[in-house]
């Protein structure tokens, strides 16, 4: 079986061809990446040991796309994952690029499934949820974070975090809007072309040597930089926000279990994350971070919020346990002790990334 991952070089590209090179006999995976994110480049050498073959190249291009080898299935991880993106009011080609990365790359992929007949795997994302509804959520302040107080009057939302049912109304982020239409697109494409397909709506996926920033991997993010001795601000919300974390081979794990069986009863869109057992405030991250460091690091008190800041979000994925009998396999305290800990050894690294 031949396994093609788009954004190949990217944190979950290319955790996902590792892992399925070191856990899934007989599959030949091979990617695509156009290199655009800084340090992407650095995971060439590394693909190219474990046997995966590298195409530079851009899935916004027809004729880098249609120059691929076919493959039997496509994991689709090409994106901007960044929910800031394409927002600056005085940039037109930042949220033009934002939308060829994010819904015309995707079509373009979903063109080559149609034409190769292989399956198709988009991985979407938590942000496809209504900012309005999820700011509505009715939440208690606890001394370190915000508790949900659970009504049974929301759809979709439980103590078990947002399921799939949750409002998806605008507005969610040009980036949300992005990815929703993907989902809307992949789903029309395989009901008109008969090809299998899944869509895994993902919490925020991390873990040590993710390259996190602000708006987008926030716990690394948080991580690095309390190694270099500078925490970030809490923007919003006192630091009481919360979300969860789940690792790039926990999503690897249940993307093979869905590649291996194509034809499966199961809902087509479904969540993945890490649930309770993944979430943190920012209060706790930065209180973890201060434990293993050694050091106490208070940060800065923003009081104003950015757009699409959320103060509570937990993904539940009760239709992956249920369907596919996935859960995650790591919960947030052991993910953050590998991205600390990577975070000690690599700071001169961390140093060039953060400048």
């Amino acid at each position: 079986m031949k396994v093609l991952i788009t954004g190949i070089c990217g944190y979950v590209g290319s955790r996902t061809a590792a892992w399925f090179k070191k856990s899934a006999a007989g599959i030949e995976v091979f990617g695509i990446d156009n290199l655009s994110r800084r340090g992407s480049e650095t995971s060439i050498e590394p693909l190219k040991k474990m046997g995966v073959k590298f195409y530079h190249g851009d899935v916004r291009s027809v004729p880098d796309v249609e120059a691929l080898p076919s493959a039997d299935w496509v994991i689709d991880c090409a994106a901007n994952p960044s929910v800031l993106a394409g927002t600056d009011a005085h940039n037109a080609a930042s949220t033009r690029q934002l939308i060829g990365h994010n819904l015309s790359g995707t079509i373009n992929m979903l063109e080559y499934s149609r034409s190769r007949k292989s399956g198709f795997i988009l991985l979407s994302t938590s942000r496809v949820y209504s900012i309005n509804a999820l700011l509505s959520l009715k939440l208690k302040t606890g001394a370190s974070r915000f508790e949900p107080v659970v009504t049974g009057r929301v759809k979709g939302f439980s103590k078990a975090g947002v399921a799939e049912d949750f409002s998806t109304e605008p507005p969610l982020s040009i980036y949300g809007a992005t990815k929703l239409a993907s989902e809307i697109m992949a789903l029309e494409y395989a009901n008109a072309f008969s090809f299998p397909l899944w869509i895994d709506r993902c919490g925020v996926i991390g873990g040590p040597g993710q390259f996190g920033k602000a708006d987008q991997g926030i716990f690394s993010f948080w991580a690095y930089s309390c190694a270099l001795g500078r925490p970030p601000k809490y923007i919003g919300f006192g630091g009481r926000q919360v979300r969860d974390i789940v690792s790039a081979e926990d999503i690897a794990e249940l993307m093979l279990r869905q590649i291996r069986h194509p034809g499966r009863k199961a809902p087509k869109i479904i969540n993945a994350g890490g649930g309770n057992p993944g979430a943190m405030s920012l209060r706790e991250i930065n209180n973890f971070c201060s434990d293993f460091f050694g050091r106490k690091f208070n940060p800065q008190m923003i009081s104003g919020t950015r757009p699409y800041d959320v103060p509570y979000y937990v993904t539940d994925s009760a239709l992956a346990l249920k369907n596919w009998g996935w859960r995650p396999s790591r919960g947030v305290s052991a993910i953050m002790g590998d991205i600390c800990g990577w975070a000690a050894q690599n700071t001169g690294l961390i140093k060039t990334w953060l400048s």
